[in-house]
Order: C-alpha cells, then sequence, then structure tokens
C-alpha cells in the first residue's frame, strides 16, 4: 500500500514539474495545418471585446479576431514556467501594441488549461496580463490542441476567406520579447 501511494505521489510531482498533462499522447497541431476550431466566450471587458474586434455574440472563434495573425500562449496558473516566463508576455503585448505596423495586425490572447475563471482572474491579477484570458476548466479546447504541456505558443495566421493556418508552434517559453516577436513577425508576413 505504501509503495502504490509512493508511486503516486511522485507522478503527480512529476507532472506538476514538468507541466499539465506531461504525459499526454496526443500531438499540437504543426506548422501548415490548418488550427482547430476553438471556440471562446466573448469577454465581458469592454477593453478585451474592442481589442479582439468582438462586439456581439456569446461565442467567438479565432478567425473572427480582427487581426492577420494570432499568437495564442497555452498556459496553467500552476505552471511555474508559465509564471515565470509572465513579464516577458506581458511585454511581448506592450511591444505590438506600440509599434504602429503591428498594432491591430497581430494580437496576443492566452488560455488557460484546466483553469476555471477564477483561476484565470487570480492569474491575470498577480501578473497584472493586459491582454485576454480566457479559461478552458474542463480540457476542451487544451485537448483539441493536442493536450500540450504548458507553456505552448502557437501563432497562427487567419486569412480572409476565414481558414487560420498554424505558422508557429512550439512548446516552452521564451527568453527576449523582443526576439520572440522578430520570429512572428517574419512567421506572419506583416510588412
Amino acid at each position: 500500500m505504501k509503495r502504490n501511494v509512493k508511486c503516486c505521489l511522485l507522478v503527480i510531482a512529476m507532472m506538476l514539474i514538468f507541466g499539465l498533462h506531461a504525459f499526454a499522447g496526443a500531438s499540437p497541431p504543426k506548422v501548415g495545418d490548418q488550427m482547430p476550431v476553438i471556440k471562446l466566450p466573448v469577454p465581458g471587458d469592454s477593453f478585451q471585446r474592442d481589442y479582439l474586434g468582438i462586439h456581439s455574440g456569446t461565442f467567438f472563434t479565432i478567425p473572427q479576431i480582427k487581426s492577420q495573425f494570432v499568437i495564442i500562449q497555452i498556459f496553467s496558473m500552476y505552471c511555474p514556467h508559465c509564471q515565470r516566463n509572465a513579464p516577458e508576455v506581458n511585454k511581448l503585448f506592450e511591444l505590438i501594441e506600440n509599434n504602429p505596423g503591428l498594432k491591430g495586425k497581430m494580437k496576443l490572447i492566452g488560455i488557460g488549461a484546466g483553469n476555471s475563471p477564477f483561476e484565470v482572474d487570480f492569474y491575470r491579477k498577480t501578473y497584472k496580463i493586459p491582454f485576454p484570458l480566457f479559461p478552458d476548466e474542463d480540457f476542451v479546447i487544451h485537448k483539441v490542441c493536442g493536450e500540450v504541456r504548458t507553456p505552448y505558443f502557437f501563432g497562427v495566421k487567419i486569412h480572409k476567406d476565414g481558414s487560420h493556418v498554424v505558422s508557429y508552434s512550439k512548446l516552452g517559453g521564451f527568453e527576449h520579447a523582443e526576439d520572440f516577436l522578430k520570429e512572428m513577425v517574419r512567421l506572419s508576413g506583416i510588412k
């Protein structure tokens, strides 16, 4: 009995160390793949609705965001890597919003894998996140995204016909927002 308890505690500890669903078998969408349909609730906050360009309805999908390119961060409030990377992700948002050539053309959102609205709001307030964050309490979005570990970033190019293709798909945070943004600009084709 003690051995089973020790094994269970070891597995739980490993999952916490390596992020949520560290041992998931599904694979995330790859570069060039159509991004799976992600259905998100329309935010109640007017800044977030304006930022996304979504003003009606109850739910929206990624290609409905008024943008040419969307960076999606899959995070968890409990992920130490996400917490450590939060200042750089916030800086990425500021770099995009303060660049007249990118503002309105490139957007950033976060999806809290397994996080309730309370947990997402706690993460937002604790790390002063200025961009829209969405809960994924039941792992529905997380599952269609390949049950990725956190943090995970997707760069998604939105075409005029409503299709949206993965241009970037990678596990892990980034050290410098400026370098990450250069890569996103290159992949997005935004001039």
